[in-house]
């Protein structure tokens, strides 16, 4: 991965093969079509992979913390306006709850229109959902999201901690002795990432092994409704935002391309989260909105989770022929406007926000949820993408709107 922009001016270019052969991106796909090899034809080997692909992500998992604590106390002991500050976390709140709103209306209307519950039940695979419904009936808790949420925790600290450096009589020292901890701290990132394929071939083998693709075909119309809904969610509903400050959508997702096919084969989009906010500021995003913006929406910013849930209730009420009045629509949205935020940080905490509303609505079967637990894995891989696109556009939007964007640094990602 290229963690720093090169300067290629005045060097000769290297050859297509050389050029193909060395970059990153390259290797992850090779890593994740050899994975998904392994795990159909040699079941057995890839389940052993999830050990190479889980502790990728828990090495980068060490990364997050550092990286998150750094970017934002120097972005706000170098911002100079504690305004600003609350006035970057209102925007982005407020940007949040419209567009995932919006995401949950489009899974609502999708999952209508093409019907993907209308099919026989008797085919299906069943999974045991009982631990994801025996915590159905526990009303959601705020403080246990905070508590289990160790993105938000660091946020928190390094928010105070910011602004406290700005009243630090040592603040210029304390700065400098900062600074040279996060270039130790981003050089380490950098060669980690040079793990990228091994982490995508663990996981993908893993995924295909454990579930293999035969499981697709009995909810392959979910899977296909799923995976439509969230594409014109990134390119009509993401892509005419940054439209309107003329930025290209086509041009983002090249931009991070490495990230997303590290998202795909590790089916995790915390495995992206250090090199993103790396890119994005990269891109022209400043240090302070980068900081306050990336960790607050995987918290808060699911996009894709927040597709993925409403079509889930809206699946099975079609599968068990509940019909749905169109107040109880609205309450579905209204309720997963509030859980849906709770559906970060633990795995397995969005089948629990899924449970939590079937109970709350008192007419879907929250057994359901054993009909979509054999595909779940191979839909995470939309929700985590969808989720990161969906944090790096809102970035890009809050920055332009403080009008913290380098110009300069647009040439890679704006339309000419």
């Amino acid at each position: 991965m290229n963690i720093t922009t090169p300067n290629t001016a005045g060097k000769p270019k290297k050859s297509t093969f050389k050029a193909v052969i060395t970059n990153l991106t390259f290797w992850v796909l090779i890593a994740i079509i050899a994975g998904i090899l392994l795990g159909h034809f040699s079941p057995q080997n890839g389940v052993k992979m999830e050990i190479v692909g889980k502790t990728f992500v828990d090495i980068i998992k060490l990364f997050i913390g550092p990286i998150i604590f750094l970017t934002i106390v120097l972005g706000i002991s170098g911002m100079g306006n504690l305004k600003k500050v609350g006035r970057i976390g209102v925007k982005a709140l407020a940007y949040f709850e419209v567009v995932s709103t919006v995401a949950l209306a489009i899974g609502v209307s999708v999952a209508y229109f093409f019907q993907p519950g209308k099919i026989d039940k008797s085919g299906l695979t069943l999974q045991d959902p009982s631990k994801y419904t025996n915590h159905a009936a526990e009303n959601f808790s705020w403080l246990q999201f905070f508590l289990s949420n160790f993105t938000l925790q660091v946020l928190l600290a390094a928010i105070v901690c910011g602004i406290a450096l700005n009243f630090y009589q040592k603040r210029e020292q304390t700065i400098l002795v900062l600074e040279r901890f996060s270039k130790v701290v981003f050089t380490g990132l950098k060669y980690v990432m040079y793990l990228a394929p091994l982490g995508a071939f663990g996981g993908m083998a893993y995924t295909i092994g454990k579930f293999g693709l035969e499981t697709l075909i009995p909810l392959g119309k979910l899977m296909l409704c799923v995976y439509l809904t969230m594409a014109l969610f990134v390119f009509f509903i993401l892509g005419s935002i940054l439209r309107y400050y003329k930025i290209n959508i086509l041009s983002i997702l090249k931009y991070i391309k490495e990230e997303l096919l590290l998202v795909l084969g590790t089916s995790s989009s915390e495995a992206a989260l250090p090199s993103i906010m790396v890119k994005l500021e990269q891109m022209g995003c400043s240090k302070s909105v980068v900081g306050l913006v990336i960790p607050t929406g995987y918290s808060f910013n699911l996009d894709g989770t927040s597709i993925y849930l409403s079509m889930s209730v809206i699946f099975l009420a079609q599968l068990y022929d509940v019909h749905l009045s169109f107040f109880e629509i609205l309450t579905v949205i209204g309720i997963l406007m509030i859980t849906s935020k709770g559906a970060a940080g633990v795995t397995g905490s969005g089948f629990i926000v899924l449970a939590s509303t079937l109970t709350a609505l008192h007419k879907i079967p929250v057994e359901g949820l054993a009909f979509l637990l054999g595909v779940d894995k191979f839909m995470s891989e939309a929700r985590a993408i969808t989720n990161l696109i969906g944090n790096t556009v809102a970035t890009i939007i809050i920055s332009k709107t403080e009008h913290d964007f380098t110009e300069l640094n647009l040439e890679p990602v704006l339309e000419e």
